[in-house]
């Protein structure tokens, strides 16, 4: 989606052409509501903080200094604003224990099959911040480790040790609760 339209949108704007920021919305109106639902699970919710994303970012773009593209910029404004936004509401997450009260894997139809895809979105909610912003970013938003790490602010290597981590307590917990081999616990 980065192209040379975003960076003629936000030098228009910050020369004091407001209307150029519409480009932008329409352009990344999609992948910010994306990435508020998956902070909240909830679509009204999602479409209110999307929208309080981009009045935040549309404020903030006099200090983008383009030493990174302005699609990491912007996803980084925004998952700072949705952080903050998820410690002041705190969610009510199931429990993993709870969620993982399923039958065996098997061969399920589809009913069963999105019960399972809930089943490992609710695991994904129930790791710690850390390792489920790594998460959501790497394999929902499909972002590169180098992108992901610069929108997290972490360097990339630390993404990296995060995600390991991140998929090391899915498959235990998804492991232990559906039945199948144990898994030792990380010490």
């Amino acid at each position: 989606m980065e192209n040379d339209e975003d960076l003629a949108a936000v030098r228009a704007v910050v020369a004091g052409n407001s209307a150029a920021f519409a480009g932008i919305v329409e352009r990344w109106q999609g992948p910010l509501f994306n990435l508020a639902y998956r902070f909240c699970r909830d679509r009204s919710q999602a479409a209110d903080m999307a929208q309080d994303a981009f009045l935040k970012i549309f404020r903030a773009l006099p200090s983008f200094r383009e030493q990174s593209t302005f699609s990491t910029w912007m996803m980084s404004v925004a998952m700072n604003m949705f952080r903050s936004h998820q410690r002041r509401t705190r969610p009510n997450l199931v429990a993993l224990d709870a969620a993982l009260d399923l039958p065996h894997w098997g061969n399920w139809g589809l009913e069963e099959r999105t019960s399972r895809d809930e089943t490992v979105r609710l695991a994904v909610q129930a790791l710690p911040e850390k390792y489920r912003e790594a998460i959501v970013l790497f394999y929902f938003h499909e972002m590169n480790v180098d992108k992901a790490a610069q929108t997290l602010g972490i360097r990339p290597g630390t993404l990296k040790a995060r995600l390991h981590r991140a998929r090391g307590r899915l498959e235990r917990n998804l492991r232990r609760r559906l039945g199948t081999e144990p898994v030792p616990e990380e010490t």
